[in-house]
């Protein structure tokens, strides 16, 4: 087992701390979109194959990065590994996503666009000099 890393600078830890919210509103806004497309699940306009899935998938990816982001948040270096890979693989899945036309509706591309915009603030905060070099110094 690896040595956490000593993140109570407080620096560092208002940058995790802001990570820590961004995930949140990921996860947050997340299961609501797959509230909504349950909810929503006759309308076969606004809810195809492909939105359950992407649905499913990234509730599933919220979850991880919220996991993520708490242990690196408690000084981990593989959950700071984990969150910097999960949040730049996402980022780029939400832009193909986005603009893969006719796949799915605009709504979902809307949610998405929002995912994906918390998701910059990560991958920013998370690949930053600054956190970068407490987890690897």
């Amino acid at each position: 087992m690896t040595t956490p890393v000593n993140v109570e600078h407080p620096r560092s830890a208002a940058a995790l701390r802001s990570v820590q919210l961004l995930v949140a509103g990921y996860l947050t806004l997340s299961v609501l979109t797959l509230i909504a497309i349950i909810a929503l699940r006759n309308h076969t306009a606004i809810v195809n194959d492909a939105v359950w899935t992407r649905g499913t998938i990234v509730v599933g990816s919220a979850v991880l990065t919220f996991l993520f982001a708490r242990s690196a948040a408690r000084g981990s270096r593989r959950g700071y590994l984990r969150l910097r890979i999960v949040s730049a693989v996402m980022l780029v899945a939400i832009i193909v996503i986005i603009s893969l036309p006719g796949l799915f509706p605009l709504w979902m591309k809307g949610e998405q666009a929002v995912c994906g915009l918390l998701l910059l603030g990560v991958a920013l905060l998370v690949n930053g000099k600054h956190l970068r070099s407490v987890f690897t110094g």
